[in-house]
């Protein structure tokens, strides 16, 4: 099988290790891997702030970096359903129709990937800690994931798993929401983060980074003992062992 992957903007920018991580998953299942250098961001981040023509043209550049009829897998539901959801309401009744009806098709996030598509469940990681799970609005109300994080971390070898309180409330980060309304965004970080202490966990995970993003900006501000860290990053741990 051949597949191409997407790497979110904030991904490559701050949390390359993910990326790399999802390469050596897929690798392992001896995936033949392409990664385009020409991409860039979906436009998520202008088309949720209102800035529409920003957004298209930025899309018709990912419709066109994406274009080979592939599968594209990405570590992000929020920006692949960007490209499912919302490219619609930008080329409905364009020349990239046709285009976007293919793309909407092959593009699907990693976990969706593993659990639905290939049917993989277990990579024999190994991550010994005690961790609880924050399930993004995006990638729970947009894309329609579901049990697919658990199913995965089930077969995780030494893992402990504790539900948070209000596992799937938002962790106030939502974009430019962050920086425009930034004293509710900081408050209902805090709410996530003191609701994950509240289960012991060592660990947050989420399929998001850049909502682990936004609730490690809030744990390290005030010295926190919890961390956070991406799914792919806990199925790629502990091969070696």
């Amino acid at each position: 099988m051949e597949v191409d992957i997407f790497i979110p903007c904030f991904i490559d920018q701050l949390f390359p290790d993910t990326g790399f991580n999802m390469v050596k998953l897929l690798e392992r299942l001896d995936i033949t891997v392409n990664y385009n250098t020409n991409q860039t961001c979906c436009g998520q981040m202008a088309f949720n702030s209102g800035y529409w023509d920003e957004a298209e043209e930025l899309g018709e550049k990912f419709i066109k970096d994406f274009s080979t009829g592939n599968m594209v897998v990405g570590p992000s539901a929020s920006c692949i359903s960007m490209v499912k959801n919302h490219y619609p309401k930008l080329f409905h009744n364009t020349s990239k129709h046709n285009e976007l009806k293919e793309l909407r098709a092959n593009i699907i996030e990693i976990s969706d990937f593993l659990v639905n598509h290939l049917k993989i469940t277990n990579f024999g990681a190994v991550f010994p800690h005690k961790v609880t799970i924050h399930d993004s609005c995006a990638a729970k109300r947009e894309y329609g994931l579901t049990h697919e994080v658990r199913t995965l971390l089930a077969n995780v070898k030494g893992i402990e798993i504790v539900e948070m309180p209000e596992s799937d409330t938002c962790c106030g980060f939502g974009g430019t929401f962050s920086v425009k309304d930034e004293a509710i965004s900081t408050a209902m970080g805090q709410q996530k983060v003191e609701n994950a202490l509240s289960t012991g966990a060592e660990y947050i995970i989420s399929t998001e980074s850049s909502c682990l993003l936004h609730i490690d900006a809030y744990i390290k501000k005030h010295n926190l003992p919890i961390k956070t860290i991406h799914i792919v990053d806990i199925l790629a741990s502990g091969w070696e062992l």
